[in-house]
């Protein structure tokens, strides 16, 4: 069913691109005499963007206004292309074919920051410090993203797996580092280091690791294709599946809550399962529970609240707010049209991301990006921009 949405469109495409044009910078030209980048360039004499946005299209990047979603700057970069949150209250990584990039999303422009390697992948945030694992290398690199202020790279922590694999890592607030197994043909679970890197602790009942997330008291979990490895109190815990192939790969967590919510697929044979099923896991009880929405969704769909709620944006174009100590959805708010999952992970979808109160949600067939008010479900407002978006973020720090 199409949902009737009310949106508040910009004056014209026309002027959408001409505000965009005039302020784009390009990642990958030439640097012109005096050696200073155009990415620079820009920086330097564009006004900051409050509270900035940041959604990847097909060639680039649109820097918003995370107030009005107006946007204020676009950025040519070809490729597919990734974004996360770095962290502060003024960055985003953005990752390209070569490498992390950081990009000074308040001046619409790259930094000097970066770290190459092949098949750049989790970004994880936590304890004040970020943490990129390329997969390519198996390299990990840990800093204080309120480093980034200089425009260089911080001092980073650094660790090389034994094996490239597509993992993830996370520091705690101890200084203790957990990153994955495996190998580029097989994931098998993970190891926790100390401060100087020196293996305490391994866990390898872990068939398939993939993702991690941070719950309350600082409970560690990756996802297994029979369910889920918890880091706690210093030793591993291994919560099993309903199912006997039961598999949790994307997780999301929040400080408020000791429940983590996660996807749930039992088809290993399937080229794309459209489960309509999400886990809700107890890392303070060890314990998994399923529930059904009655919709499927997509790995991007998964956000959590302001108090913790479990965000789920439904292919039924509803974003569910779920309370993940009993399962139940106690809000449904209408946000875009129906959709359906691409079989292609890199093919644009609806993505979510929340920051603080606001829930914004992009709509790619329509070219649209929503805002909506969490505690009273209502939209704050709408933007239609010059082309689809793909994946979205921004800054978090300081909200």
């Amino acid at each position: 069913m199409n949902k009737p949405i009310r949106t508040t469109t910009l004056t014209g495409t026309a002027l959408v691109l001409a505000a965009s044009l005039a302020l784009t910078a390009c990642g990958q030209s030439k640097a012109p005499s005096g050696g200073v980048k155009p990415e620079q360039a820009t920086a330097s004499q564009a006004a900051a963007v409050k509270n900035p946005l940041v959604a990847t299209f097909d060639g680039g990047l649109y820097v918003l206004d995370g107030e009005s979603l107006q946007p204020a700057r676009t950025v040519e970069l070809p490729g597919f292309n990734r974004v996360n949150a770095a962290g502060d209250n003024r960055h985003v990584i953005v990752s390209t074919d070569a490498g992390f990039r950081v990009f000074d999303a308040t001046r619409g422009a790259f930094t000097g920051a970066e770290y190459p390697g092949a098949k750049p992948g989790h970004v994880v945030r936590h304890a004040g410090r970020t943490v990129l694992f390329t997969d390519g290398t198996g390299q990990v690199n840990v800093f204080d993203p309120t480093g980034l202020a200089g425009g260089k790279k911080p001092r980073s922590r650094t660790y090389t797996s034994a094996a490239p694999h597509h993992g993830v890592a996370i520091e705690l607030a101890g200084g203790q580092l957990v990153s994955t197994l495996g190998t580029e043909e097989k994931r098998t679970g993970a190891l926790v280091l100390d401060k100087d890197n020196k293996e305490i602790k391994r866990a390898e009942n872990c068939p398939g690791v993939h993702g991690e997330a941070a719950a309350k008291d600082e409970v560690v979990a990756f996802g297994c294709e029979d369910g889920v490895l918890l880091y706690k109190n210093g030793d591993f815990v291994k919560v099993d599946s309903p199912d006997t192939h039961g598999a949790v790969g994307t997780q999301v967590g929040s400080d408020l809550s000791p429940v983590l919510l996660g996807d749930y697929k039992t088809d290993p044979k399937a080229e794309l399962e459209r489960t309509t099923r999400v886990s809700l896991i107890d890392t303070a009880k060890a314990t998994m529970k399923v529930i059904d929405l009655g919709t499927s969704y997509s790995f991007r769909s998964l956000a959590r609240g302001p108090h913790g709620e479990a965000l789920v944006l439904g292919t039924d174009g509803v974003l569910h707010v779920i309370d993940p100590e009993t399962g139940t959805v106690e809000k449904k708010i209408e946000a875009v049209g129906d959709w359906q999952e691409p079989l292609d992970w890199q093919q644009a979808r609806p993505t979510l991301f929340v920051r603080d109160h606001t829930a914004y949600v992009s709509e790619p067939a329509k070219r649209q990006l929503h805002a909506y008010d969490l505690e009273s479900g209502k939209k704050l407002r709408s933007v239609t921009l010059p082309k689809g978006t793909n994946e979205l973020s921004g800054v978090t720090a300081g909200h």
